[in-house]
């Protein structure tokens, strides 16, 4: 891994796409990477190869402390990376530090997503671990109520993913960069 500091010139500042389990951070993500000519980093994914087992098992054998405890270090590893777009973990934002670490170090996109079309992208979803409860539905409620305002206060810009082509929110995100982390045309 290449790593970066505080000084890196801003073009090469890792852009962080924030936001609820299924508001599309992987999929834009990539999209996203492959037309700035970045690599894209699912920090989960990166997760899950480190430890070799998949976020659920994680989640089993440690609890959901474990997983934020290990979510921090992959994050505080990912953000040195130049020339990224991260997607991050859904409750990578619940820790203060890891709000201050991606706001500091990455240029950060809320991917906003609500209720009714968070649960129709994942109502038939049975890997995640923070949905297997008898109302996945309330739980996903219960969760952006939680995590808004923290999504909200770490972005620079904010995106509506609902209704969108993934193109055009990649548009839009292209359209909010400051100049200096914009491709050039």
């Amino acid at each position: 891994m290449t790593e970066t500091d505080a000084t890196q010139p801003d073009a090469a500042r890792p852009l962080i796409l924030v936001g609820m389990m299924g508001a599309g951070k992987s999929t834009v993500g990539r999209r996203l990477a492959a037309r700035l000519g970045r690599r894209f980093v699912d920090a989960d994914r990166a997760l899950e190869e480190r430890c070799g087992v998949p976020i659920a098992t994680i989640f089993e054998l440690e609890g959901e402390p474990g997983f934020r405890r290990r979510e921090r270090a992959m994050l505080e590893k990912l953000v040195a990376l130049p020339d990224i777009v991260l997607a991050t973990g859904g409750g990578a934002v619940l820790a203060e530090d890891n709000r201050r670490l991606l706001r500091e170090r990455g240029w950060v996109v809320y991917l906003k997503a609500a209720t009714p079309e968070l649960w129709s992208r994942l109502r038939r979803d049975r890997t995640r671990p923070l949905l297997q409860t008898p109302n996945p539905r309330e739980r996903i409620a219960q969760l952006l109520a939680q995590r808004e305002p923290l999504y909200e206060a770490v972005a620079h810009c904010t995106v509506h993913s609902t209704h969108q082509p993934v193109d055009a929110l990649v548009d839009h995100i292209i359209d909010a960069l400051p100049e200096s982390l914009r491709p050039v045309r």
